[in-house]
């Protein structure tokens, strides 16, 4: 099936002096000569590209950065009389119409876009983020493992766009100084919500959360026997030190004191001597 502005594994069905032709479907697909690997024959497989050339789709060796129904952060390399450019890694840069704008894009700015194809099978991005994420039929589950791109800060945390397609909500306790809009992790659905929202968390969530952070703790604990931190320690300082919320901090305490691993002091944890 031929996917444009997707990445596609094809195979050269023949070679002529124009390049390499790939099979797709009932469609073949050029590859220019000056981008057909060395030593390519018929058969061979080839990860391309796809996109439109003069109407006809075309195949490249390039990969983009986003590929169509992807999110990411791009930078703005110049303003045009439709709209501004991208650099998203391939020779033409990708047009963001005026119209996909909330706020009018400004040169040499980054912002977070979704790739689209329009009705004539060209990829153009789009700066309004909302539109494109889906709402209903949430093909999720608590405690899966889910692909993370945060997109802007709130009062309440992170707004975070989940595996291309949902929105969620990442909360202040877990935020790290260093994280940026357009940073990319791995997490974990924490909640999903009546009202249809979902909350997400970068550390497992139920009994597995609760080990990894028993873990974690243990670890910074085994370089130095002790850590100045207790009940009462701002959040954002168990943050720093351990990369966790202070629920899942205060659950790994509990946890581990129950089992006579650690003993508590005025100021902080302490490993028990064995």
């Amino acid at each position: 099936m031929l996917e444009i502005g997707r990445v596609q594994t094809l195979t050269i069905d023949h070679i002529d002096q124009r390049g390499a032709w790939l099979q797709t479907g009932e469609t073949q697909v050029l590859l220019p000569s000056r981008q057909v690997p060395e030593g390519a024959r018929p058969g061979t497989p080839v990860e391309v590209f796809l996109y439109l050339h003069a109407g006809e789709p075309m195949a490249t060796l390039r990969h983009p950065f986003a590929q169509v129904g992807e999110f990411a952060l791009l930078r703005v390399n110049q303003a045009g009389q439709q709209g501004t450019f991208l650099e998203w890694g391939m020779e033409k840069e990708l047009l963001v119409p005026f119209s996909e704008q909330p706020k009018r894009m400004r040169e040499g700015q980054n912002y977070i876009v979704r790739v689209c194809l329009d009705d004539q099978g060209r990829c153009f991005a789009s700066g309004r983020i909302d539109r494109w994420l889906e709402q209903e039929q949430i093909e999720l589950q608590e405690g899966q493992s889910v692909d993370m791109l945060l997109w802007q800060f709130t009062d309440l945390g992170a707004k975070m766009i989940v595996n291309h397609r949902y929105g969620a909500l990442l909360y202040r306790d877990e935020i790290r100084p260093d994280m940026q809009p357009g940073d990319t992790f791995k997490g974990f659905v924490k909640a999903l919500r009546p009202d249809g929202k979902i909350d997400v968390t970068l550390h497992h969530v139920g009994k597995a959360g609760t080990e990894q952070a028993q873990a974690t703790l243990l670890a910074a604990l085994a370089k130095t026997g002790f850590l100045s931190l207790h009940d009462q320690s701002p959040a954002d300082a168990i943050q720093r030190k351990l990369g966790m919320s202070k629920k899942a901090f205060k659950k790994a305490v509990g946890g581990l004191y129950k089992a006579g691993t650690i003993e508590l002091t005025g100021d902080g944890i302490r490993l028990k001597k064995s």
